[in-house]
């Protein structure tokens, strides 16, 4: 067994095999996991199969498994698993692989992914998305806007709205995610991210931040607008969705980590999905 610190050099050994997983939930980004390292402690462990070892907010030691755990030798995980590392996250289509006369699953809510069609976000339909379309109304009424791809050129416009997005919040840095996100811009091309950018009377107001994880789902992992753009965010989530919606059937805005203001809003589009992220210990 190897133990390697996460790092940009590992991106070759885990980004395929990430992918070719197929999984819908947010972790499984290559991008993510380097993104949030320190947070999380991240390590990759070489050993017969491929992991990733991390704590949780909380401190609780884990296993990410980068294959298939439905197809592997449950006595190698549970090998793997002594040491008192839970694996997580688990996807619920995996879960079946874990007997629970030796396992014991679990999941927390605040874990969870919201999901969303692309062609909900791309219509904001039906009365319990009245709110939003009234906003993206009043935002198209209100303003002159442009609307870019994030590239090398742009990239200054992008960190000045999220230093801006940073101030505003009233909160130090590390409690945002604006030093990952800051990274996330730096560092776009090396975690094979992608984009938009948007203007309203020719000043940045905001931009999305994300990638594909799997065939069908894209991951929205960073969303900055500044707010008194009124309706600036429903109007970027709607624009993204209108690109996406040739390529994709999910929006995936991830989890809330149980803050929450991260909560309401994102509750406040009503998700078609929420992803289940499965704690799994030895009983």
């Amino acid at each position: 067994m190897r133990k390697e610190k996460l790092s940009i050099e590992h991106r070759q050994a885990l980004y395929g095999k990430l992918k070719d997983l197929g999984l819908s939930i947010s972790e499984y980004s290559f991008a993510n996991l380097f993104l949030f390292r320190d947070a999380h402690d991240y390590e990759v462990i070489f050993d017969d199969q491929l992991f990733v070892a991390g704590k949780t907010y909380a401190g609780e030691a884990f296993l990410l498994p980068v294959f298939d755990v439905r197809t592997a030798d449950i006595d190698y995980l549970k090998k793997m698993m002594g040491s008192g590392a839970m694996l997580f996250p688990i996807a619920e289509e995996c879960i079946g692989a874990f007997d629970e006369k030796d396992f014991l699953l679990d999941y927390h809510e605040d874990d969870m992914d919201y999901v969303f069609t692309v062609e909900k976000i791309s219509t904001y339909p039906g009365k319990k998305l009245h709110g939003k379309r009234n906003l993206l109304e009043q935002f198209l009424t209100a303003y002159d806007h442009e609307k870019f791809a994030i590239d090398k050129e742009r990239r200054a416009d992008a960190l000045a709205i999220l230093d801006r997005w940073q101030k505003e919040s009233g909160m130090p840095e590390q409690e945002t995610d604006y030093r990952a996100c800051r990274e996330a811009l730096e560092r776009q091309d090396d975690l094979l991210l992608c984009g938009g950018i948007y203007y309203v009377f020719g000043e940045p107001a905001g931009f999305i931040l994300g990638e594909a994880i799997n065939e069908d789902m894209f991951a929205l992992h960073f969303a900055k607008g500044l707010t008194h753009f009124k309706g600036i965010y429903q109007f970027m989530y709607n624009s993204c969705a209108g690109v996406l919606g040739l390529h994709y059937k999910f929006l995936n805005f991830e989890q809330d980590l149980g803050k929450i203001a991260l909560r309401r809003a994102k509750s406040s589009y009503h998700p078609d999905l929420m992803l289940k992220k499965y704690r799994v210990r030895l009983r």
